[in-house]
């Protein structure tokens, strides 16, 4: 008797195959988050402020924490999203566990922009206050 196909195709492949329909898996990914409007909006700040770190930062270093922080940004906000859609596929009625993973999500997203804003704020101050 022969194995059963794999719930999970992912699972078998291999190589360079494997790593192939990964990255084809994380542009759908790209794609699902940028329906989201909260992802557009900060994809935009990105592509002003990405290379606007290497104008604001004096190191290396600075310049790679400022590149982070925005990066950080997108990371929370598309695990967030992918957050509230798996709530919703659980179904539109409301449930408190459903809330407090929405606004846990949320509060998240929030506590990277306070991160990002302020590591953005000090280099900007070192940077142009004498």
């Amino acid at each position: 008797m022969s194995d059963p196909a794999p719930v999970n195709p992912q699972a078998a492949r291999t190589g360079l195959r494997r790593i192939w329909h990964a990255a084809l898996i994380s542009i759908d990914g790209y794609r699902a988050g940028w329906r989201e409007p909260a992802f557009r909006q900060e994809v935009l700040c990105a592509v002003v402020m990405l290379p606007a770190a290497f104008w604001v930062g004096r190191s290396w270093i600075e310049v790679a924490l400022l590149i982070a922080t925005v990066m950080l940004v997108l990371i929370v906000e598309l695990l967030n999203s992918g957050i509230e859609a798996a709530i919703d596929r659980i179904g539109p009625e409301w449930h408190s566990f459903s809330k407090d993973a929405k606004d846990m999500g949320s509060a998240a997203v929030l506590l990277s922009i306070v991160l990002c804003g302020g590591v953005w704020a000090a280099a900007l101050w070192q940077r142009f206050v004498p």
